[in-house]
C-alpha cells in the first residue's frame, strides 16, 4: 500500500509520516493481492486537528474524515472510520459474489 501525506498550514513531520503509515497499515492486510493507494491531508482548523484521507481500492474509492483535539488523535479516529469502511466494502462485495451455476442434468 502507497501512502502520500500531505500538509495544508501544518508540517508533516518524519513522526506524523511515520505515525500515519503506522495505524494506516492495517488497512492494508484487508488488500493483500490487491494493490490500493492513501492520500492523507493534514490540516490545522482551529481549535481542531482536522485529518482527511481517500483510499483507491480495486473498483472504488474509499473517504474518511476526522477531528481531533491532537493531530494523532485525529489520525487515531481516521483509522477506526477507514478500518470500519473497508470492512464494510468487502462484506458487500462478498455478498454480490455470484453464486456457481450447477448443472442438474435436466
Amino acid at each position: 500500500m502507497r501512502i502520500e501525506t500531505f500538509g495544508k498550514d501544518v508540517e508533516v513531520t518524519p513522526a506524523l509520516q511515520s505515525y500515519v503509515e503506522e495505524k494506516l497499515a492495517r488497512i492494508s492486510k484487508h488488500f493483500v493481492h490487491e494493490h490500493c493507494d492513501a492520500r492523507v491531508t493534514l490540516k490545522l482548523q482551529k481549535p481542531d486537528h482536522h485529518v482527511d484521507a481517500s483510499v483507491n481500492i480495486p473498483g472504488q474509492t474509499l473517504h474518511a474524515e476526522a477531528n481531533g483535539q491532537t493531530m494523532y488523535a485525529a489520525i487515531d479516529v481516521l483509522a477506526d472510520k477507514l478500518d470500519r469502511l473497508v470492512i464494510k466494502h468487502k462484506e458487500k462485495k462478498q455478498q454480490h459474489a455470484p453464486l456457481p451455476v450447477s448443472d442438474n442434468g435436466g
